[in-house]
């Protein structure tokens, strides 16, 4: 993945945002104003990204991809590092950008969601 595609990634989702708010060598995707991505896109290769994740699956994530780490300089409960040199799958970066995304969703109130077009509120109204 380069760079472009990690921000084009990330800036798909609805309401994301790139800040700047750790300097100009670091992006910071944001969704409602919380961090959802983080990484120095022009940096020093490999590329890594910083994402939120569930922490039981943060663990199992860990454990079978070398390239996932515990998030650095962030909770490493609930944030990894991903190194992105080809090792892990694209479908995975991608799905672990939609989910790192969809925890800050869920935690915004849930007008902000619905301006969002979240998926996840309409899922909560069925129910």
């Amino acid at each position: 993945m380069t760079p472009e595609e990690l921000k084009a990634a990330c800036l798909a989702l609805n309401g994301a945002e790139e800040t700047f708010p750790f300097g100009p060598e670091t992006s910071v995707f944001k969704v409602g104003g919380k961090m959802f991505a983080i990484s120095a896109l022009h940096g020093e290769p490999p590329l890594r990204v910083s994402l939120k994740c569930d922490p039981e699956l943060a663990v199992r994530l860990r454990a079978e991809h070398p390239a996932i780490t515990g998030g650095w300089h962030l909770n490493k409960r609930h944030w990894n590092t991903v190194v992105l040199d080809g090792s892990v799958p694209q479908r995975l970066v991608d799905e672990m950008i939609e989910d790192s995304y969809d925890l800050i969703v869920a935690q915004l109130p849930r007008r902000q969601q619905l301006a969002l077009d979240w998926p996840g509120v309409r899922g909560a109204e069925r129910e």
